[in-house]
């Protein structure tokens, strides 16, 4: 019997369209981004990216040690990496900059999940919106200024609101705490 090898790394199946959600976090959890202007920096970055690379962004959160998103691929998500790489290379390279770092790895690794299911897609654009409250960060979400929260209810209806606040999402893993400092 021949020996299989175990990925150390998450498998990406990324050949078809569909909406994702992503999670990407800094090696060891370390807390690069805990500042506000370097929130914001990553803030504006992901922006940036995903618009360029054609990715439709329904919902994000950006933290002092990681970060989520939930979008539509443009296509295949074959583009995912290479979007996720320019980001996490200019981010290295900056804040690596910033604290005299020039050869530490900042980041660690995403994971991503095709959102098949409605209810599924639903639970995790409120957990994305709410992820600074569940975090402890803010009372209420739209009050985080690195996340979607805001933006949805302004561009949405409130009775929309009010349905996708309502979704549980008691269920997905989020091993993360980032910094409260900012």
């Amino acid at each position: 019997m021949s020996e299989i090898s175990w990925p150390h790394a998450p498998l990406h199946r990324l050949t078809e369209h569909g909406i994702y959600f992503v999670t990407a976090a800094t090696l060891q959890h370390a807390h690069h981004f805990r500042t506000k202007e370097r929130l914001e920096v990553l803030h504006r970055g992901l922006l940036k990216v995903c618009a360029e690379h054609g990715w439709r962004l329904e919902a994000w959160a950006v933290f002092s040690n990681h970060y989520h998103f939930v979008a539509e691929s443009p296509g295949t998500a074959e583009s995912l990496p290479a979007m996720l790489g320019k980001l996490h290379e200019k981010m290295t390279k900056w804040i690596n900059k910033l604290d005299h770092a020039p050869k530490r790895q900042v980041w660690h690794n995403y994971w991503e999940t095709k959102l098949d299911f409605h209810r599924s897609y639903l639970a995790r654009l409120n957990y994305t919106h709410q992820n600074a409250v569940k975090h402890g960060l803010v009372k209420v979400a739209k009050d985080y200024p690195w996340c979607s929260a805001a933006w949805f209810e302004k561009h949405t209806s409130p009775a929309m609101v009010k349905s996708i606040y309502a979704f549980k999402f008691d269920q997905i893993e989020d091993p993360y705490s980032p910094d409260d400092a900012w």
